[in-house]
């Protein structure tokens, strides 16, 4: 790092310690996922617990009502030269974004309609660093290890993550994102960042990783991937073999494996690793146990990806399912899913910033205002309305680097014309 330069990967502002914010995953998805936050809510949405829980009509479905869009309707449905760009649909889209800084990237796929998606993207094959929208992958990655394991038995993956449980250990160095910690007595919420000796199912560490962007949870959940594809149905190791394995492998081979691992599902799906690739662990420590390469991310491919889920080819169609339920946003909504005009749409949705500051006379950094870069990132499925028929549905990418402005409000503004606009398209 250059002398005077400070660089910050940050996904969410931090929380206040006594906050009730609900992350990610239906509601009712205690009894299955065992993720303890769940059933806390449940209890205060009943009143047999303390607390405030305010969420918009659209993050009120149930498990049942998550499915996946194109699986059986859309399988062969792909971006490139077979899906050009709809002309109503990119002019719309150009006048919304056109006028915006020229750092703006842009993908959309409306699919209501199945049999006729419509596709328009501005420099959505130009990326940037993916920052915290690069979880999705690992996430991928994970899955794929598991159905590598139980290829036929989902009810055995299910198990492995609802069951295992996992101690911080200095992987999760340095941490500054909160997440919520529910008591074994289930009285209290708490949010407060991760510290060494937290203990939490393999589940509950992707549910800390996509929603309130815990880069401790990200390099946790990772180096699981990692530890799964080395001691296959022996996981998960003691920590002794755990110590014994990273102790007597190359850091170049913990490398490239932890880079195939998030890599072998993208390849699969038909994704290009050249536009979309995550190579650099979430935090300091584990960087340098496993040394990274460089990652990016376009539009284009993370819409790609989106599209994999729906098909239910990113891995499998359970692992799109549960994929797709740990982005459903069920909690306080933020930059592109905090337009007021979705309140009432289902939005799975993933962020991620990294904003970077250098010295300039006159000019005092501040979050999401770098002025060396300053990327902020949104990456979505909207279903419109989240209830009933019909429906409108689409997926969209969008990546900015606006230097020196929090560009939260501009995403937000974006995400109002965007629904708008499908809603005009599907009157």
């Amino acid at each position: 790092m250059k002398r005077g330069l400070v660089v910050a990967a940050l996904s969410l502002p931090l929380l206040g310690a006594a906050a009730l914010v609900p992350d990610p995953y239906p509601l009712d998805g205690y009894e299955y996922t065992g993720i303890r936050r769940l059933r806390a809510y449940r209890m205060i949405l009943d009143r047999a617990m303390p607390g405030s829980l305010r969420l918009q009509p659209g993050a009120l479905l149930p498990s049942s009502a998550i499915r996946l869009r194109l699986r059986g309707a859309g399988d062969s449905l792909n971006l490139g030269p077979d899906l050009p760009p709809d002309p109503e649909l990119q002019a719309a889209l150009e006048r919304i974004v056109g006028s915006r800084d020229t750092s703006y990237r842009v993908a959309v796929l409306d699919i209501t309609d199945p049999d006729r998606p419509r596709y328009a993207a501005i420099r959505s094959q130009q990326g940037y660093i993916p920052g915290s929208v690069g979880k999705l992958l690992v996430m991928g990655g994970l899955f794929n290890e598991l159905r590598k394991l139980y290829p036929d038995d989902v009810a055995a993956r299910a198990r492995v993550l609802r069951e295992t449980r996992v101690v911080a250990d200095r992987f999760v160095i340095p941490n500054s994102h909160q997440v919520p910690v529910v008591n074994d007595e289930f009285t209290a919420v708490p949010h407060r960042a991760i510290r060494i000796g937290d203990t939490f199912t393999l589940w509950e560490w992707v549910d800390h990783m996509v929603s309130p962007s815990s880069n401790a949870a990200g390099s946790v959940v990772w180096k699981q991937a990692l530890l799964l594809s080395e001691f296959g149905r022996a996981y998960p190791p003691t920590r002794e073999q755990e110590e014994e394995f990273f102790r007597r492998t190359p850091a170049r081979e913990l490398s490239e494996r932890s880079i195939q691992i998030l890599e072998e599902p993208l390849l699969a799906g038909g994704i290009d690793t050249a536009q979309l690739r995550m190579r650099t662990f979430f935090t300091a420590t584990a960087q340098r146990v496993i040394p990274g390469r460089a990652s990016l991310a376009t539009p284009q491919e993370l819409v790609r990806w989106l599209l994999r889920v729906e098909q239910g080819r990113m891995v499998d169609a359970w692992s799109s399912l549960e994929m797709k339920k740990l982005m459903y946003f069920t909690r306080r909504r933020y930059r592109y899913a905090a337009s007021p005009a979705l309140n009432d749409a289902a939005v799975y949705f993933k962020s991620g910033s990294l904003y970077q500051c250098r010295p300039e006379p006159g000019y005092e950094c501040g979050q999401y205002r770098g002025n060396a870069q300053n990327l902020m990132h949104s990456v979505a499925i909207v279903e419109s309305p989240a209830a009933g028929e019909p429906q409108r549905v689409y997926l969209i990418s969008m990546m900015s680097n606006v230097l020196k402005l929090n560009s939260a409000q501009a995403h937000l503004e974006i995400g109002t014309q965007v629904e708008r606009l499908i809603a005009r398209l599907h009157p």
